[in-house]
């Protein structure tokens, strides 16, 4: 069976903020007529990575038994939820992408200030605070507490309360388990063309056609930040100090090393342009018994 027939009839892509999720789900957005399918946002009540265990079964019971929305990709700020729990035979297939943790915290720190180049004229909630990273770390303001790092590792950890406690040791081991062992793929901000085109061959009743579209160069870019401070050494050193970093670290590093080995396994640059394209099948069945007569 190839893969273009064997496809999941739902797609769930879990986001945190500040990674590059806008830039990707255009991609979708812009296929799902062309390859007809559905493209869903899960939007929760102020935006809450959690559900209540009712909500988490409806979502559940919802996702697992829309059939006119099958095939489906499902999107949304959303912390993995484990449809095992909830007596569902088939998972949906799960992807993401994670970003380093300092960058992500200083797009996203500069975004609810600024803003960004897709959306302008949006209203965000800090805006007209001119209040520098640097200067926040300084003050120790709550706005770039630990707590603001915390985000990828309890976001791929789950819907347990552990996952949700800044510097959780077991909050990592759960992340990490959950990454290798549920999630289809998860790639990178930095490295996502890759990421679209792993996709596009390995889903391509899906994604067939985005990585062109990608590169093209209309969804590569979508969403800038319209001002974005570097922080200065000294505020680098201070974060990279707490334990929260260094997990979160430790996290992002552990996701980016198990991407670049699907994507040795999967990908290679072919012709002049270095065009990504599939190694193609490297196994063969043999040795099949019985013969028929």
């Amino acid at each position: 069976m190839t893969s273009s027939r064997l496809q999941a009839s739902r797609v769930v892509v879990l986001f945190m903020v500040g990674t590059g999720s806008t830039s990707f789900i255009g991609l979708a957005y812009d296929l799902c007529s062309k390859n007809k399918f559905n493209v869903i946002n899960v939007n929760t009540t102020k935006k809450n990575p959690t559900l209540s265990l009712t909500d988490q079964m409806r979502l559940v019971y919802n996702m697992s038994n829309w059939e006119e929305k099958k095939p489906g990709i499902y999107h949304g700020h959303l912390a993995y939820l484990d449809f095992n729990r909830f007596g569902v035979n088939v998972q949906p297939l799960y992807i993401n992408i994670i970003r380093n943790p300092l960058e992500r915290l200083v797009s996203h720190y500069y975004f609810i200030r600024y803003g960004d180049d897709l959306m302008p004229q949006r209203v965000y909630k800090k805006m007209g605070d001119k209040m520098t990273l640097d200067e926040c770390v300084a003050l120790q303001h709550p706005d770039c507490s630990t707590n603001h790092l915390w985000m990828q590792i309890p976001f791929f950890c789950g819907h347990y309360a552990e996952c949700w406690i800044p510097g959780s040791s077991w909050a990592l081991e759960m992340a990490k388990h959950n990454l290798v062992q549920n999630y289809f793929l998860v790639g990178v901000t930095e490295e996502l063309e890759d990421f679209v085109a792993m996709l596009e061959y390995s889903l391509p009743r899906l994604f067939k056609g985005a990585l062109d579209l990608y590169v093209s160069g209309s969804k590569s870019h979508i969403r800038k930040t319209s001002k974005k401070i570097m922080p200065s050494d000294e505020t680098i050193t201070k974060l990279q100090n707490t334990k929260v970093w260094r997990l979160e670290n430790e996290f992002y590093n552990f996701a980016l090393d198990h991407f670049h080995f699907l994507r040795k396994k999967t990908l290679v640059e072919a012709g002049h342009g270095g065009v990504l394209v599939d190694r193609g099948q490297n196994f063969v069945y043999g040795k099949i018994k019985p013969k028929k007569s």
